[in-house]
C-alpha cells in the first residue's frame, strides 16, 4: 500500500537561497519557496496496520525543512565552490558549522558569511534533484529506525508550482 503525503497542504515547505555554481542563470545567489512531497510504500503493519504513521513522517520531514528553512544552502562537494581553511577532501563538513565567518569563492567571486546564515550540505550541488536525494536518504535512514515494512521513499522537492525534483529510495 502506499501513502501520500502533499507538502503544501501539510505545510512541508522551506525557503531557502543557493546557487549552482557554474550554471548561466542558476549561478547566481537567489531564492526558492520550497514545498516538500512524499511517497512512501510498504506492508500495512503493526497495531492499527498503518505503512507508517503519517504524524512521523510529517515531523521527520518538517525537522529538516526547518534545518534548511532561510538559510544560504550550500553544497561543500561543488568542485567550483573554494573554501578558505578548509580542505574538502581531509576536514570535516562539522568543521565548517563551527565557523563565525565562512569565507569561500564561486568563479572568483568572493563571499564571506555569517556560518549561522549557511547550511553545509554534503552534495555536489544544491538542485532540485540534489536536494530530492537527500530529503528520501535522511527520511529513509529515519523510518528505517522504527519501521521494517517500508519498500521505498519518494520525495519530490518543488522549487514552487509546477517544477520539482523526485528521488526515490528503495529499502
Amino acid at each position: 500500500m502506499k501513502i501520500l503525503v502533499n507538502g503544501i497542504q501539510s505545510n512541508l515547505r522551506f525557503s531557502s537561497a543557493h546557487v549552482i555554481p557554474g550554471h548561466e542563470s542558476c549561478g547566481y545567489i537567489h531564492g526558492h519557496s520550497y514545498f516538500v512531497d512524499v511517497e512512501i510504500e510498504g506492508e500495512r503493519a503493526g497495531e492499527f496496520e498503518f505503512v507508517v504513521d503519517f504524524k512521523d513522517v510529517k515531523g521527520y520531514t518538517k525537522a529538516i525543512c526547518d534545518e534548511l528553512d532561510h538559510r544560504l544552502l550550500i553544497p561543500v562537494y561543488n568542485d567550483l565552490i573554494e573554501f578558505k581553511d578548509f580542505d574538502k577532501k581531509t576536514d570535516s563538513i562539522f568543521n565548517l558549522k563551527k565557523k563565525h565567518t565562512v569565507h569561500f569563492k564561486i568563479d572568483g567571486k568572493g563571499y564571506s558569511l555569517p556560518g549561522v546564515d549557511c547550511v553545509f550540505l554534503p552534495l555536489p550541488y544544491s538542485s532540485a534533484e540534489e536536494l530530492s536525494k537527500f530529503f528520501a536518504e535522511t527520511l529513509a535512514k529515519k523510518l528505517s529506525e522504527t519501521y521494517d515494512n517500508l519498500e521505498y521513499v519518494a520525495v519530490c522537492v518543488n522549487e514552487g508550482i509546477g517544477q520539482g525534483a523526485e528521488y526515490r529510495k528503495d529499502l
